[in-house]
Parts: structure tokens; C-alpha cells; sequence
């Protein structure tokens, strides 16, 4: 391994000094030219003899925006991040080119005005050396140079001599200041970085379905956001079709995420939580823990299809259809034997009811052509209109509100006695029921485990529409019910599962990836884990991982590849927070806590700090009193504004340089129990990049105060 030039964290190089470096950077040059070119001949297209009509001019003008989009130079992100020599002629099937040829590999391809690639895509198969190639496995690649950046500018480069066996294996200096580059923003792009296991999984097919279990600064989420990015490259015209999906935990998380796909190129994903997808009802209410571990849990589909398939009413008279002179006859057991078919068939209650009146006015044509007539197909849907033909489904196969019915289930003792019998024990039937019962949907306070049994019931009568691939990040802290209707959402698709166990800080969070498979209906999928930590540091990880017995027994450590001493400080303030004010008006508590937040905002980079929710208020005025502005989650970091201050409940999947962690026993404390609540502590204790400050007053939680 060699490197030219300044650390890359420091100067920029000299032209003069290296006339390597300065021919690099007029390569940069000139592909950002191309790259221009490229978008000025799309801006430059007339499509006014091309388009037969005004619906196709508005796809076509649609088309050709979401293109320019995609063309789009980011000036401070830099265009192609690493270059591969090869030893022989690449296979036509891989890529053009020919013997000597070199690849510069970056974020999207750029060609110039003859053709030739400049730029190869980071997704092409000619890449994949970049992230697969070692010594022991070279891949035909001689040199594999990477890139270091200033803004956009190429500032150092470091080569790697793969076929040389002289040449000692060394870590890359470029590769480890691009991990550990500093925060400030929204969460940015591995693609510079990723590692071998984590490039197998981003490239693996669209068809399987792969669950990723992953530690703390492994780079799960990139991972899954990168392997979406992957797929709508190589399954473009597919995946355009049925559309793609990333689900986060909440707002803030997706605002956190939001910028990594469109830096890849790629501006069509769609973003949502779980509560987007099944908002079919406004939620004002919540629901006590044991509530919602009932209503999250997976036997609620059965009471639900019980509950809709209870409408269905076996016909007790005959259905008479008069057409002209004649009178046609279908009896009430012939009736009962086509509701028992459709009932045996298990279609959904929607399709079910529709398929009713054909099946009666089959029966009907049937007697026609008994008696001698011709009738055809318009006559067989003329009777299924008919109007005794339509008032007899409307007494056997009611219409059924999904809202209505669930309102029904939680507000009647009687209906839901009727259809949890041997489902739900008695005392689990009380937990769900309301102690008020709403009059009507509308005035409802419906919580978010209810919202989750309304689409189910929804889906049970008509089916969800299914994506081609959706992505599902934090997925262990989701119910049973929840993942059936993230499942439903990819029933003909795949699916990329995110998740840690130890980071489960829900009543009813997973346990098991086996299980969480199964309702989601992926249960043959994959399951990948992550060991490997590239952001957070040795020191703290080895500290938070002492909770792991007592929260995810037998989960594998995280081993951090980052050694950072003097990353970790614990400190211990004598009074507690309920201590009189001291001379500064912060009690001894929160005036340590201030002091480590500017200690923080001493080094470059953001600095989060990250309480008990119970505890934001006082913080808010700690740090207002000091004069320290700070910003809340979801909103971004710049320069200016380095410092947020995060409620536990929101820290999962953020990032830090810094972290604060306020009062850990109050973490703990403000959940529902001690498990939830050391999960929690677990989450704060690892968000932090480059250094953590804790600061208590009181006892230290579970393992942490060995």
C-alpha cells in the first residue's frame, strides 16, 4: 500500500509536486464536463414530433425531468471515488474495454461524446472488484487506487498493488478517514467503503428475500439503502412496474436517511414508517403496554377473520328471478351450497361477495338452457344485476367497513367473547376492550396497534396492493401484526430486513428473526449478521456490551475495528438533579451535563444529547440558560448549529460524533420494564462516533456499574 500526497484530512496536494495527482485531477475534470454534457442534451431534447398526444408529451416531459435529476453534479460529493487496473483484457460481457484499460469507479456512469465510459457506475459488475479483490484473491485487478477528497476536489490517492506480493498488506489511511470522516447533516453513503461482506449482500438478487442482523456501526442501514439503490439498477424496467418502499421507525429517522439515495442517483423510492402505511384512520389515542401486546400479537388475524367471515348469513329463502314472462327459481339449499364453496375456497370477503352474484346467475342460465334458450354472457351479467339477484348478496354477504368492525370488536364484549373463544383467554379480552366504547368511527381515539388490526380486516376483504421490494429498517422493534402488513405490502415481491435484537426497546420487540420472518411472510429468507463495527469505537461499544447478557442473550459482540483511546469518559456528579440550584441556576446535574455538551462542541463534527424523555424539558432550559443553541431530531445539523438535543425514544438509527448521555438510570426508568429499559440505554450508548461523555448522579444501571 502506498499513499501520495497530504494526509487527506489535512492540505490538498501540489500539481507540481505530483504530476500523478494533477492528471487525476484533470480526469475529474473532464468527467464533471461530460457528466454536464450529458444533462445538457437531455434539457436539449424536442420531443414535439415525437409524441402523438398530450398524455404521452406529459410521461415523456416526466421522463425526460426525473433524467436531468438523475444528471445532476453534486459539486461538493466527489464523482468517482476509486480507480482499478487490470492485468488483462476485461470480458465484453462485462464491461468495455480493452488490455491496460483502467476504470475510474464512482457514483453514476459518465460517458463521453464518443461513448466511452469515464465513469463507471459503483452497481456494474466492473466494479465489483473494488469492494471484492484481496491478495489472496486479486480478481485479474493489478492496482486498485483510491481517492482522497477535499469538498470535491481530489486532494491525495493511495494504490494498492494486489498482484504484488512483495508489497506488505496494510490497512487503507484513505479508507479509514473516509469511515471516520466527521458528521455534520443528514446521514451520507458507504458506497466509498464498503466492505466485502457488506457488498455480497447488497448485491444479492431481487428474487430471495434477506434479513440483516447487525451491531451497532456495522452499517445495516446503509447497507439496505445501498442494496435498494443496487437492485433499481440491475432490475430497472421491473422494479419500475411494481414500485420499491424503505421503511423507517419514525420521521426523524427517514429525515436522517433521506439524502443517501438520491446521492446514489436514484430519486423514485418511496419513504414511510408503519403508521404511514396503515393510516387509514387518524391515531390519537395510545394504548397501554399489556393493550398493545395483545393487539400486536399475530393471533388478532384470527380473531379478525373469524370476526369478517361471521357476516356471512346461510340464505334461508329461494332467490326469484323475473325476466319478461318467465319466473327463475334458485333454491335456498342450491344458495347455501355456493356460500359453502366460497367459504371452503377462503377467498377474501371482498372477492367472495362479487363472485356471488355470478355464481346465481350461472344457476339462472343454467335453467335457460334447461328450458331451451340461448342466453349468453350478457344475459348471465344482466341477471347477476338483477335486483332480487343483488338484495339476496346483500342478506347472505353484507358489505363489511374494516373500521367499523374492529370498532365493533373492541367495543362489544359479546362479539369479541364470540370470535376470540379459544384465541384469546378471557383476561386478554379485557385488556383490549375499550372501558368507554366510541360511538363511531370518526369519533374514535384510535391508538396504532388499532390502526394495524384495521388493515388487517382491510386486507382480508380486498387485497393490498404488493411493491416489488421493500426495505425494513429497525425491524426488531415491530409486532407481529405489523410485520403482516409490511409482508402484505411485499406478498409478491422481496424484502430486506434490518434489525438488531440487543436494540428491541418495544413491549412486544422480536426475539427471534425466525419468527419475525414468518409473519412477514418471507420465512425462507436469508439471515445475514454483521460483526464488524466501522463507526463506533472499540472503547464504547466494549462498554455498552456489557448490557448484552442481560438483553440479548447469546448475540454476538460487536468488534469494532476502530481504536480510538480516550474515546470514553463516565462521570459522576454528587448531587442529584432534584438538588437545589447551584450559584450558575443548574442544579450540579445539568451544569455537568452543559459543560460536557461544550467540551463536545470543542472538536469538529455534531454532538448529540441524548436524555430520558422526562428529562428534556430541564435540559431545554439548561441549555437555554447557558446560551447553547441546539436544534431537536429530524432537523439538520450545519456548522452553525452542531448540537441536538435527542429524547432516548428517538435516538435509534441517528448518528453522532459526540454524544452526551444524560442520567443512564433515567433511560431506564422511563420505560415499561427493565429489559425494555437497558435495551434503551443500550441505544443511547451507541450512537456516538468519535466519543462519549456519560454523566450521572445516581446509581449506574444493570452491568454498567461493574
Amino acid at each position: 500500500m502506498s499513499a501520495h500526497a497530504p494526509d487527506p484530512a489535512t492540505t490538498p496536494g501540489n500539481d507540481s509536486q505530483d504530476p500523478l495527482l494533477a492528471r487525476e485531477r484533470a480526469h475529474l475534470a473532464a468527467s464533471r464536463s461530460a457528466l454536464r454534457a450529458m444533462r445538457e442534451d437531455v434539457q436539449a431534447l424536442d420531443i414535439r414530433d415525437v409524441t402523438a398526444n398530450w398524455v404521452n408529451a406529459a410521461v415523456l416531459e416526466a421522463q425526460i425531468e426525473d433524467r436531468v435529476k438523475a444528471l445532476a453534479d453534486l459539486a461538493h460529493t466527489p464523482l468517482f471515488f476509486g480507480r482499478l487496473d487490470y492485468l488483462h483484457p476485461v470480458g465484453a460481457a462485462e464491461a468495455e474495454g480493452a488490455e491496460g484499460e483502467r476504470f475510474y469507479i464512482g457514483r453514476r456512469h459518465v460517458h463521453d461524446a464518443d461513448g466511452d465510459p469515464m465513469v463507471i457506475d459503483w452497481r456494474a459488475p466492473a466494479s465489483q472488484p473494488f469492494y471484492r479483490a484481496s491478495r489472496k484473491d486479486p480478481l485479474d485487478v493489478g492496482l486498485r487506487r483510491r481517492f482522497g477528497y477535499t469538498g470535491g476536489d481530489i486532494t491525495a490517492y493511495e494504490d494498492e498493488h494486489l498482484s504484488d506480493p512483495a508489497e506488505a498488506a496494510r490497512s487503507s489511511k484513505l479508507l479509514q478517514a473516509e469511515i471516520e470522516r466527521p458528521r455534520v447533516g443528514p446521514m451520507r453513503d458507504i458506497v466509498a467503503t464498503i466492505q466485502p461482506e457488506q457488498d455480497e449482500i447488497v448485491r444479492s438478487g431481487l428474487g430471495g428475500s434477506v434479513c440483516v442482523q447487525g451491531g451497532p456501526g456495522t452499517g445495516k442501514t446503509a447497507v439496505g439503502l445501498h442494496r435498494v439503490a443496487y437492485l433499481l439498477y440491475a432490475h430497472r424496467e421491473r422494479l419500475a412496474r411494481t414500485g420499491t418502499l424503505v421503511i423507517g421507525p419514525n420521521a426523524s429517522f427517514l429525515h436522517y436517511i433521506e439524502q443517501v439515495l438520491p446521492a446514489l442517483g436514484e430519486l423514485e423510492v418511496r419513504q414511510a414508517t408503519v403508521d404511514d402505511l396503515v393510516g387509514s384512520v387518524d391515531v390519537h389515542g395510545t394504548d397501554p403496554a399489556p393493550a398493545a401486546v395483545v393487539k400486536g400479537d399475530a393471533r388478532m388475524a384470527e380473531v379478525l377473520r373469524r370476526a369478517v367471515r361471521s357476516h356471512v348469513t346461510p340464505p334461508a329463502e329461494p332467490v326469484v328471478v323475473v325476466r319478461g314472462s318467465r319466473r327463475w327459481r334458485v333454491p335456498a339449499y342450491e344458495l347455501e351450497e355456493m356460500v359453502g364453496q366460497l367459504l371452503a375456497r377462503d377467498m377474501r370477503y371482498g372477492a367472495a361477495r362479487e363472485a356471488l352474484p355470478q355464481r346465481i346467475a350461472h344457476a339462472v342460465l343454467v335453467r335457460m338452457e334447461e328450458a331451451g334458450e340461448a342466453p349468453d354472457d350478457r344475459v348471465q351479467d344482466a341477471v347477476a344485476r338483477n335486483p332480487a339477484v343483488k338484495a339476496a348478496v346483500k342478506a347472505i354477504w353484507p358489505p363489511v367497513d374494516p373500521a367499523k368492525l374492529v370498532l365493533r370488536l373492541l367495543s362489544d364484549a359479546e362479539f369479541l367473547a364470540a370470535h376470540a373463544e379459544g384465541v384469546l383467554t378471557p383476561d386478554e379480552q379485557k385488556t383490549i376492550l375499550w372501558t368507554k366504547p366510541a360511538r363511531s368511527v370518526k369519533s374514535a381515539k384510535w391508538s396504532a396497534a388499532d390502526a394495524v388490526l384495521i388493515d388487517e380486516a382491510g386486507d382480508l376483504i380486498a387485497r393490498t396492493h404488493s411493491l416489488g421490494h421493500v426495505v425494513l429498517d429497525e425491524a426488531q422493534d415491530l409486532s407481529p401484526m405489523q410485520y403482516r402488513a409490511v409482508g402484505r405490502r411485499c406478498s409478491t415481491g422481496s424484502a430486506t430486513v434490518l434489525g438488531d435484537l440487543a436494540q428491541g426497546t418495544t413491549p412486544w420487540a422480536t426475539t427471534s428473526w425466525a419468527d419475525a420472518l414468518r409473519h412477514l411472510g418471507k420465512a425462507d429468507a436469508v439471515v445475514e449478521e454483521l460483526t464488524a463495527g466501522f463507526r463506533v469505537p472499540r472503547e464504547v461499544i466494549a462498554y455498552a456490551s456489557r448490557l448484552l447478557p442481560s438483553i440479548a442473550p447469546g448475540l454476538a459482540e460487536v468488534a469494532s475495528v476502530r481504536e480510538s483511546p480516550g474515546s470514553l469518559s463516565v462521570r459522576s456528579v454528587a448531587a442529584g438533579p432534584a438538588e437545589p440550584a447551584g450559584p450558575t441556576g443548574l442544579s450540579d446535574l445539568d451544569a455537568a451535563v452543559v459543560a460536557a455538551c461544550v467540551e463536545s462542541l470543542a472538536h469538529e463534527g455534531s454532538t448529540g444529547l441524548i436524555a430520558a424523555d422526562a428529562r428534556i424539558p430541564a435540559l431545554r432550559e439548561a441549555l437555554t440558560a447557558a446560551g447553547l443553541p441546539y436544534l431537536s431530531p429530524g432537523e439538520e445539523t450545519t456548522a452553525e448549529a452542531r448540537l441536538t438535543l435527542v429524547p432516548a425514544s428517538l435516538a435509534k438509527g441517528l448518528e453522532y460524533d459526540y454524544v452526551v448521555l444524560d442520567e443512564p438510570a433515567a433511560v431506564v426508568d422511563g420505560e415499561p420494564d427493565e429489559r425494555t429499559g437497558l435495551r434503551r440505554l443500550y441505544v443511547a450508548l451507541t450512537r456516538a462516533v468519535s466519543g462519549l461523555i456519560v454523566v450521572h448522579a445516581t446509581e449506574m444501571p444493570g452491568s454498567l456499574s461493574a
